[in-house]
C-alpha cells in the first residue's frame, strides 16, 4: 500500500472528512482491521486564508510548497492538497516535489464523465468559482460546460464558506440558501453540481437537491485509495 501525503488544515474541519473518507476506503476495499496509510501535514488556515484575500498567491505557493516537501521527505508517495481552492497553485507544488500530485479537479471531472454528465454547476470560493484554475481545467481539459451562480450569489456562498463552515457552523439557513441556488442552476440545465469546496458537503449531508451533487472530498479521497491500493 502507497503512503498518501495530505497537505491539509485548510480548514481543518474538511481534513478530518478526508482522513475519514481515506480509511473508510481501505477498509471497504480490504476488509478487517485494515487503515490507510496517511501522512497529514496540517498548516495553519488563519495565515492561508490572509495570503489568499490580499491575493498574494505567490507566497501561498511557496508556503504550501514547502510543507509539501515535508511530506515527501517523510515518506509520502504521493500527495493530495486537501483543498479545492489552493489548487490554484498546484503547479508550483507539483514543480517544488518528485511524487506525484492527484489533481482534486481531474478526479471529479473523471466521476463526472463516467457518469455522463456535460454541464455541471459549480459551488466554491470565490476565487475557485471566478477564476480559471479550476472552472478553466474542467473546460479546456475535460470538455465539460461549467456554470456558476450570479455575482451576488457567489459572494453568499464564498462567505458562508468562511464566516460559517470553515469555523465549524453549519447552519439550516445556510443550506436552504445554498439548495436554492443549486436549484437556480439547475434550471438554467446544470444536469449536477460540483461542491467545489472541501466544506460544503458538511453542510449539504443528506439534503435533497433538484440535481446530483458531487463531494469533491469524497471523490479526491477515492481516488487516492484506488492510487494506494493500486
Amino acid at each position: 500500500m502507497k503512503c498518501i501525503g495530505l497537505l491539509g488544515g485548510m480548514s481543518w474541519e474538511s481534513s478530518v472528512s478526508y482522513y475519514q473518507a481515506l480509511n473508510r476506503g481501505v477498509r471497504a476495499r480490504l476488509g478487517g482491521l485494515h487503515s490507510a496509510r496517511v501522512l497529514l501535514n496540517s498548516v495553519d488556515f488563519a495565515e492561508i486564508e490572509r495570503l489568499q484575500h490580499a491575493g498574494d498567491w505567490p507566497a501561498t505557493a511557496r508556503l504550501l510548497a514547502a510543507e509539501a516537501r515535508a511530506l515527501q521527505a517523510g515518506g509520502a508517495d504521493f500527495l493530495l492538497i486537501g483543498t479545492n481552492t489552493m489548487h490554484k497553485v498546484a503547479p508550483e507544488i507539483a514543480a517544488a516535489i518528485d511524487i506525484p500530485l492527484l489533481h482534486i479537479a481531474d478526479a471529479t471531472a473523471q466521476r463526472l464523465l463516467a457518469d455522463g454528465v456535460q454541464r455541471v454547476g459549480l459551488l466554491g470560493t470565490r476565487f475557485t468559482m471566478e477564476q480559471d484554475f479550476y472552472k478553466g481545467r474542467l473546460e479546456d481539459q475535460f470538455g465539460l460546460e461549467v456554470l456558476v451562480p450570479p455575482a451576488a450569489e457567489r459572494e453568499r456562498v464564498h462567505r458562508i464558506i468562511y464566516d460559517e463552515l470553515c469555523l465549524g457552523q453549519i447552519l439550516a439557513s445556510s443550506r436552504a440558501e445554498y439548495l436554492a441556488i443549486i436549484g437556480a442552476l439547475a434550471e438554467a440545465g446544470a444536469q449536477a453540481v460540483i461542491l467545489g469546496c472541501t466544506e460544503i458537503a458538511l453542510l449539504m449531508g443528506e439534503a435533497q437537491a433538484a440535481v446530483p451533487l458531487y463531494d469533491t472530498t469524497a471523490i479526491h479521497a477515492d481516488a487516492a485509495v484506488a492510487w494506494a491500493l493500486g
